[in-house]
Parts: structure tokens; sequence; C-alpha cells
């Protein structure tokens, strides 16, 4: 192989692991974006919950063995996604008796509406999540064997016999079920009657309620969706990443990055957001040492700040 072969094999492995890595990282995202979209809620527990979701999935499959009759390939993958509803009932009962009490008509009027309040509160949430999984499940990391994530699919070869790429077979199953999922929430919030309650409680929660809607009950829904999301992206991650209980440190830091390039407020935004991170990051290998993939996010990141402080999606995609 010549140089201009090597290095377009290169490019092209990148990109394709970083279109992959991209969509999982656009999950976590818009359940972060759905969470502050609709409530303004700053949720830096989002890491933990996620967390939260990918033991879930371990349990389900590895760990009590309940989905293990599905066999090592399609298991995990409906474990991940039965994290989602686990993770709706700890998301919606937290907004309603914690978080609930820190956001909304009653804090209006306090010194910064609330938000003080929000990131102690979530902060707290966050590190009790932490230290009561390392009570709970151990220290050692864990992770979900399956012969998904030691296998590849190759495509090519693109250039005589020699370019080819190879795609992680669990990267490919979890970005398609990310879009999947991505794309029926983009049909519940549109389409449906509660999507449309949730809208409307984002837009004017006052103007909602003298329309009949319990805005409370929306808030409560919506935060429990966005947990459910991110849930199932931490469960999809599981099948190929090794985790413990401090993971979510790992991927909080890029939700808030990938929803603060899509634009606040912005569901779809919030996944195009996670998508590029993923591609600055594994393009970025191409040049720089892993350890400084972070650094490449946050240049690309302070860049769009600056020139677009709304995010790249802000303007003509708001709160859907």
């Amino acid at each position: 192989m010549t140089e201009n072969m090597i290095l377009a094999e290169n490019i092209l492995q990148a990109l394709a692991a970083g279109l992959l890595v991209g969509c999982l990282y656009g999950l976590m995202c818009t359940g972060l974006g759905m969470i502050f979209g609709i409530m303004r809620v700053i949720n830096f527990a989002q890491g933990d919950l996620m967390m939260l979701g990918m033991y879930s999935t371990w349990y389900l499959f590895t760990g009590f063995g309940i989905l293990a009759f599905m066999g090592a390939i399609i298991g995990p993958i409906v474990a991940a996604i039965l994290a989602g509803p686990i993770l709706f009932v700890i998301g919606y009962y937290m907004h309603k008796f914690l978080v609930a009490q820190v956001t909304g008509i009653r804090v209006a009027g306090s010194e910064g509406e609330g938000h003080y309040a929000q990131l102690i509160l979530t902060l707290g949430i966050a590190l009790i999540l932490q230290n009561g999984g390392l009570i709970v499940f151990g220290s050692e990391p864990v992770s979900i064997r399956t012969p998904l994530s030691s296998s590849a699919v190759i495509l090519g070869p693109f250039w005589g016999d020699f370019v080819e790429v190879f795609v992680n077979k669990a990267r490919l199953v979890g970005a398609g079920v990310s879009i999947a999922v991505v794309i029926v929430l983009f049909l519940f919030v549109t389409r449906t009657r509660i999507g449309k309650a949730l809208q409307a409680a984002a837009d004017n929660s006052e103007a909602a309620l003298y329309m009949g809607i319990d805005v409370d009950r929306a808030y409560h829904i919506a935060f429990g969706i966005g947990t459910a999301v991110t849930a199932i992206a931490g469960g999809l991650v599981a099948t190929y990443y090794p985790f413990q209980p401090y993971v979510g440190l790992e991927f909080v830091i890029v939700m808030y990055a990938g929803v603060v390039l899509g634009g606040f407020g912005s569901i779809i935004g919030a996944f195009w957001g996670g998508m590029i991170i993923g591609l600055v990051q594994q393009m970025s290998t191409l040049v720089l040492p892993i350890q400084l993939q972070n650094t490449a996010i946050f240049v690309v990141f302070l860049l769009v700040i600056f020139l677009r402080p709304q995010g790249l999606f802000g303007r003509n995609v708001e709160r859907v």
C-alpha cells in the first residue's frame, strides 16, 4: 500500500467510527436536551442516571440472566431498550419528589430562578448515585460480552484491492437503534397529544395551565423520558465499553457540550451536536494522541460558541 492509500484508509476508518460513536453520543445528548429544552433544568446527574441504565442492561442480560434466552446478540440490545422504561420510572419519581421542589412556579421570582438550587441538588444526586453505585455494584469494571463487540463488518475495498474499512458490529447496531429511538421520540413529541402538551408546557407553562394541561405531570414525564433515552444510550454503549459506577463522569461533559453545540431547547439539535462531537473526537486521532481527543472537542466547542452563541441549530429547530 502507498502512503496515500494508508492515509485514505485511516481517514475513512476514523470517519466511520465517528459517525457510529456520534449516533450514540447524539442519543445521550437528546435525553439531556429533552430535560433542558422543556424544563430548563440543569441536571448534572444525567451521566450517573446513564450509569444506572448501563447496570440495568448488565443485570437484565448478564447479572440475573433474565434475557439470556434471547442469545448473545439479540439479548443485550433488548436489555438496553428495556433499561429505558426502568429509568423512566426512576426519573419520573426523582423529578416528582426532588427536582420539582426547585423548579417551576415554586421558585419563580427567586434569585437565579432556582438554578442555583438545581445545581446543588443534581450534584448531590450525582454524588449519591456514584457512591451508592460503588457500594452496591463494586469498583471492578464490568462489561456485557457479545459477539458483536468482537467482530466487524468489512466495507470496501474502495481503492483497488487495498483500502478497506472495518466497522464494529456492536457500534453499528447501537447507531441503528439510536437513530430509531430519536425518530420515535421526535414523532412522539410532535404528533401525540402528550407530546404537544409537553411542547405547550415548555413554551409557556402559565398559558398551558389555563388550557387545562397538568404542567407538573408534563414535567415529570419529560424528565422521565429524558432519563430513559439516555439510559438506552448507556445500555448500548455497555455492549462494547467496560464501565463502573463513576463512568458517568466520562460522558456528562460530552452530553452538555453536545446540547450546547446543537442549541439549547433543541432536541434534534442535541442529536446533531452529539454527532459532531463523535466525528471530531474520532477524526482528531489522525493528528492527535488519544489522550487529547477531548481537547479537540472543546476547541470546536469554543469556536462554535464564539461564532454562534445560540448553537448550530438554535434558531432552526426549537423545542422539537
